[in-house]
């Protein structure tokens, strides 16, 4: 997962170590960096990203995650001016400013403006208007404008760039997107041009859009923000109707899964980064508690809040330094809720543990009463994964539980599939390689199966689709293409001695049994990151989020390539190397290079299929700093 340090940052310290302010900076930078960040990025550890991938980041990046991102609670005690030194430090390149306001990470290319006026919103049959498409989480487009034989002859059609981009939907000829830089974009989906755009929304969610008389023109779109705040938009204008209040008190607290609106609800999913924490002793550590907030979809009023931990938060036993902790806590929720009409319930999962006091709650399945915010049941399928940042077996942080384990958690939404026979199953699957069938109606556990060796980063990350026959689970675990070698190996051995090596790919399973019916490798094809040099390792990682449709399955990898596979027996039928070429993008880039592909997947719509390379902005596996939001059609036309 190494980023090779280039030239321009060698020369630009040298440069900034010359004079006298530039070598203060750097020396206060490095200061803080070992003092709080060197446990878990020098070497790195688990999740935490090592030196030479922070080295390639644009200093406002790391600023931002400092200031409101994933490292916001590590950063909460600097000032602006020593988040700058620290960013310049890494990078090796002046941080210009540390105000959010006036950072360039959304600031790329032009917003073109369509010519014309913006015309109805109007639902074409072919729409993917949600993460999972449908209530029930499936990611399958039984209508996709397109054939199976067409599949073949895909070719981009138009492209637009962005940082911190996640995926979009798509009602119509309008598509909708946001991320992580502070941009909310309809863009006409025929040809790119922008029809609205709002700043300073900063989101990792994928925007859902539904009818609603609470919008004036009828359709209402909303997020997730980074704030854990909820607002709605009217889809036609972009003009705000609504923003929720904050809807948990933890402030590293977020909203990372889409909300997802139920008839006149909105169920919104709360995550936190107090996973981060394991390397401050005096952080008492820890109190977070996933959570479903139930909103009022007409104003954003909260109507109910259910924690999906159910024991009291108590104090544990003091750290090395003499801070009181605490638990239990985690079961962060990820990824969307999703909806079983039959039970008119809610179903949800859950992430790891915080901490070693026991807990139900985390790394389950669980449904929720939509109407009321009561459990139902919840179904854990391991109770012994208790992770902060930080911790391994052999590096044993101030907070890490006692004894900490390898973070394996979901982070995939489930699905609800009914079964010919009438039954209906919850689907899941874990970074641990291992996929769940749940009974429904009482969560029982019906079948398990491996699908991959698994790890903190492998298994199944992002999701899952399906269709009417089959499930379709992409595996995430790490192989180097120069040599073959899992990344971590060492690490996967200790934790889950007897399993085979890592083997990242496509599984495609029977829902009812859990039955391997196919299985196919992430094959291995010549790849080159445009936007680093050439030694940079290539990872063939499958964790992008599959998305189907009749006789199809598309699904991307860490390598950049994004491939058809023939639903019934796994063959490719397509692909296509985004990282070979550079792209000239409707926004005014020229010569924008692709990345990794990652996060929520593909939205198939309207015969054209849209998915973002270079997932989340960063230089790390494949990133480049800035993504580029693809659109393929036949023939690319």
């Amino acid at each position: 997962m190494r980023r090779w340090l280039g030239l321009g940052a060698v020369f630009a310290l040298e440069i900034l170590a010359a004079s006298p302010a530039g070598a203060q900076t750097l020396k206060v930078g490095e200061t803080i960096f070992n003092t709080n960040c060197k446990a878990c990025h020098d070497p790195a550890i688990n999740r935490a990203p090592d030196r030479a991938t922070l080295r390639a980041l644009p200093p406002a990046s790391i600023i931002d995650a400092l200031t409101g991102g994933v490292m916001q609670r590590m950063g909460s005690g600097l000032s602006p001016a020593e988040k700058q030194s620290v960013a310049t430090y890494l990078s090796g390149l002046p941080a210009k400013d540390a105000d959010q306001s006036k950072y360039p990470i959304g600031a790329v290319g032009e917003d073109v403006m369509c010519a014309t006026p913006n015309p109805p919103i109007r639902l074409s049959g072919s729409d993917w208007t949600s993460v999972g498409v449908d209530a029930a989480g499936r990611r399958f487009q039984p209508r996709p404008g397109l054939t199976r034989a067409q599949v073949r002859r895909l070719k981009v059609k138009w492209s637009f760039a962005m940082t911190g981009g996640g995926a979009p939907t798509v009602v119509g000829d309008w598509l909708f997107i946001a991320n992580r830089s502070g941009k909310f974009y309809a863009l006409d989906s025929r040809s790119g041009c922008v029809r609205w755009v709002v700043d300073k929304v900063v989101s990792r969610t994928t925007p859902m859009v539904v009818r609603s008389s609470v919008a004036p023109s009828g359709w209402l779109t909303l997020i997730g923000l980074r704030n854990r705040t909820a607002r709605a938009f009217d889809a036609q204008t972009g003009k705000t109707l609504w923003t929720s209040d904050e809807l948990d008190t933890n402030p590293v607290a977020t909203i990372t899964g889409t909300p997802l609106v139920v008839k006149d609800t909105v169920m919104v999913p709360l995550t936190s980064g107090e996973e981060g924490t394991g390397g401050d002793p005096k952080y008492p550590c820890c109190s977070f508690r996933g959570s479903v907030a139930a909103l009022d979809l007409a104003t954003g009023k909260q109507r109910w809040k259910t924690y999906v931990i159910p024991e009291p938060l108590k104090p544990t036993r003091l750290n090395k330094v003499g801070t009181q902790l605490q638990g239990p806590a985690g079961a962060a929720i990820w990824s969307a809720p999703v909806y079983d009409r039959v039970r008119d319930q809610i179903l949800v999962a859950t992430g790891d543990s915080y901490t070693d006091a026991p807990t139900k709650g985390a790394d389950a399945i669980v449904a929720i009463d939509r109407a009321s915010g009561a459990i139902r049941w919840s179904t854990q399928v391991d109770d012994k994964d208790n992770f902060v940042g930080g911790c391994t077996s052999e590096s044993v942080g101030p907070n890490c539980p006692l004894p900490p384990s390898l973070d394996v958690d979901f982070g995939a939404s489930p699905i609800v599939f009914h079964l010919k026979g009438g039954r209906d199953v919850v689907l899941s699957g874990q970074k641990s390689g291992l996929v769940y069938g749940m009974d429904a109606a009482s969560g029982k556990l019906l079948w398990t199966r491996q699908v991959s060796a698994g790890s903190p980063l492998g298994g199944v990350e992002w999701g899952m689709a399906a269709d009417g026959q089959r499930l379709y689970a992409a595996a995430a675990d790490t192989v180097n293409l120069q040599n073959e070698v899992p990344a971590g190996d060492s690490t996967k051995r200790r934790f889950w001695p007897g399993l085979s090596p890592a083997r990242p790919g496509l599984t495609a399973l029977d829902p009812a049994t859990g039955k391997v019916i196919w299985q196919t490798p992430t094959p291995v094809a010549p790849c080159r990151y445009a936007a680093q040099p050439a030694s940079a390792t290539c990872i063939r990682a499958q964790s992008q989020a599959p998305s189907a449709m009749p006789g199809v399955v598309f699904g991307g990898a860490m390598d950049g390539w994004f491939r058809a596979y023939d639903a019934a027996t796994g063959k490719v039928i397509w692909a296509d190397s985004t990282t070979s070429r550079t792209y000239d993008t409707v926004n005014h880039i020229k010569g924008q290079p692709g990345g990794s592909l990652d996060g929520m997947g593909a939205a198939i719509a309207g015969g054209r299929v849209f998915v973002m390379s270079g997932f989340n902005g960063t230089a790390s596996i494949g990133g480049n700093g800035v993504n580029v939001l693809l659109a393929y059609s036949v023939d690319g036309k």
